[in-house]
C-alpha cells in the first residue's frame, strides 16, 4: 500500500513554521512522506534542517496594505511561486497540503487548489491575516485557535482546534532548570520572554523593577539577541538568555507565572502547559493589533491577565505579577477545563478525514 504524502507549508517567523514541527512526530508515527516547500532562503529552510525532510524553495511576494516600491514587483514573484508551486507538487503528488500561513504559502496554496489537492490551513489569530485572506477560498478546512474566529470564517469550513503544540514542551524537567539558572527552592520562578527578538520595553521595565521584583521571586529572563545586560550577569536570582532552544521545555516547567507577549503560538503553548500568565501584547501601532485582541480573548476566558504596554511600569507590572500569583490556582482550573489544548489530535483527524474524502 502506497504511503500517505503531505505538503507542509509556511514561514516568514518561527510562529508559521513551529506548529508544522508540532506535527511532524504524528506524522511520521502515521508513516506518512512529508515534504516542506517554504522560501528560498526563509527562516523555515533553517527550522526545517533539523529534521531531515526534504525542503523545495519558491519564490514568493509581500502583500502591503501600505505604499512601498515592492509593490509592484512582488505580485510577480507571487505567479512566479505559483508556477513553481505547480511543478513541485506535481513531482511530489501530494495527498494533501497543511499550511500555517505566512505570504510564503499563498503560491503553494493556490497552486495546489488549481491541480485540485485538498488543502488545509491553520490561522493563529483571532483575525484572519492577509495571507491566510488569500488562500480561504482554496482552503477544504480552516483550523483556528479562538471561539470569536470562527464568525470571520465561512460555515462548514471553520473548525476550533487550537495550536499544535511540540509534545516534548510537555516533558520538561524542572530541577534541570534549577541548576541551570542556580535558583534556590524557596521563591517561586517567573519566566519572562518576548518572542523571538525579545521586546525592548518588557525588558527595560524588567531590570527598572528587578530589586524590587527579587524579593518575592526569581526571574529567568529570555530576553532577545544582544539584549543581555552584562552588568547584571551574576545577579542571584535573575537569569538572563538571549534565546534558548531545547532548555525551554524545562525553564517552563520550572516556572510558576510567565510574562509574555501575546502572539498566538506563545499563548497557546502556555494553555497547554497550564501555566498562568501575564500577556503585554504588542501595541496596535507596532502591529495590525492581532496580539491585542489575542491577550482579550484569553483574558475573557480567564486563562490569562493582561497588561497593556502603555499601562506597563514597575508599579503596574509588581502589582499585576503579585495578584497573578495569588490567584494563580483559578487560572490553572480555567485552563484544565479547556477544549482548545489538543490541537494535534483534532489537527490530524481533519487531515485523516480530508484525504478519505478526497
Amino acid at each position: 500500500m502506497d504511503r500517505k504524502k503531505i505538503v507542509l507549508t509556511g514561514g516568514g517567523t518561527a510562529g508559521h513554521v513551529t506548529p508544522n514541527i508540532a506535527l511532524l512526530p504524528r506524522l511520521q508515527k502515521l508513516d506518512y512522506e512529508i515534504f516542506y516547500i517554504g522560501s528560498y532562503e526563509g527562516i523555515e529552510k533553517k527550522l526545517i534542517s533539523d529534521f531531515c525532510i526534504p525542503y523545495y524553495g519558491i519564490a514568493t511576494g509581500k502583500f502591503r496594505r501600505y505604499f512601498d516600491p515592492k509593490n509592484f514587483s512582488d505580485p510577480f514573484r507571487v505567479l512566479k511561486g505559483i508556477g513553481e508551486s505547480k511543478k513541485i507538487l506535481k513531482q511530489i503528488k501530494p495527498d494533501i497540503v497543511f499550511s500555517k500561513g505566512g505570504f510564503v504559502s499563498v503560491p503553494v496554496i493556490r497552486a495546489a487548489h488549481s491541480l485540485k489537492i485538498p488543502c488545509i490551513i491553520h490561522e493563529s489569530d483571532l483575525t484572519p491575516g492577509l495571507a491566510n485572506k488569500l488562500c480561504i477560498s482554496a482552503a477544504s478546512k480552516i483550523c483556528c485557535n479562538f471561539p470569536e474566529t470562527l464568525g470571520y470564517l465561512p460555515q462548514g469550513k471553520a473548525v476550533l482546534t487550537g495550536s499544535p503544540i511540540r509534545e516534548e514542551l510537555l516533558a520538561g524537567d524542572a530541577e534541570k532548570a534549577r541548576a541551570l539558572c542556580g535558583f534556590d527552592d524557596i521563591r517561586p520562578v517567573i519566566l519572562v520572554m518576548g518572542g523571538s527578538q525579545g521586546a525592548s520595553a518588557i525588558n527595560k521595565v524588567i531590570r527598572e523593577a528587578l530589586d524590587r521584583l527579587l524579593k518575592d521571586f526569581q526571574i529567568i529572563h529570555i530576553c532577545g539577541r544582544d539584549k543581555m545586560d552584562n552588568l547584571l550577569i551574576g545577579t542571584r536570582g535573575y537569569k538572563q538568555f538571549e534565546y534558548v532552544r531545547g532548555e525551554l521545555k524545562d525553564l517552563f516547567a520550572l516556572s510558576d507565572l510567565v510574562v509574555s507577549r501575546a502572539g498566538a503560538n506563545a499563548i497557546c503553548e502556555l494553555l497547554a502547559l497550564r501555566i498562568p500568565n501575564l500577556l503585554i501584547p504588542l501595541p496596535s501601532k507596532a502591529s495590525r493589533g492581532d496580539q491585542l485582541l489575542n491577550a482579550a480573548s484569553f483574558e475573557s476566558q480567564g486563562y490569562s491577565m493582561v497588561l497593556k504596554e502603555e499601562s506597563l511600569d514597575e508599579d503596574s507590572l509588581l502589582d499585576s505579577l503579585h495578584a497573578l500569583y495569588f490567584n494563580r490556582d483559578s487560572y490553572i482550573a480555567n485552563m484544565e477545563r479547556s477544549s482548545q489544548y489538543n490541537a494535534i489530535d483534532t489537527i490530524m483527524n481533519i487531515i485523516e478525514e480530508t484525504i478519505k474524502n478526497g
